[in-house]
C-alpha cells in the first residue's frame, strides 16, 4: 500500500502524484490540511511537518520528490 501525505497547493506533492500515476502505481492520498489524524501520521513517519511524505507498505518512506528513492522502494526501474 502506497500513501501520499500532501497539501492542496504543493508543486512537489503534485509531482509525486503525477509520477506515481505515470508509473501505474496505485496510492491513497491523505491531505494533511483536512485531517489532523493524517497530519499527525505524516509527522510521526518523517519526524517533521514537511510534505509530501510517501509511504510504502507503512514502513519505508520518502520525503519530497526523490525519484531514485521512490523507484527503489517501489521496485521500479
Amino acid at each position: 500500500m502506497v500513501k501520499v501525505y500532501s497539501i492542496t497547493n504543493c508543486p512537489w506533492c503534485d509531482k509525486v502524484k503525477k509520477y506515481l500515476k505515470s508509473r501505474g502505481v496505485e496510492f491513497e492520498e491523505h491531505n494533511v490540511e483536512h485531517s489532523k489524524e493524517d497530519f499527525d501520521a505524516a509527522v510521526a513517519i518523517s519526524g517533521a511537518d514537511i510534505v509530501p511524505v510517501t509511504t510504502v507498505n507503512g514502513k519505508d518512506f520518502v520525503v519530497s520528490f526523490d525519484k531514485e528513492k521512490l523507484d527503489a522502494l517501489l521496485g521500479l526501474k
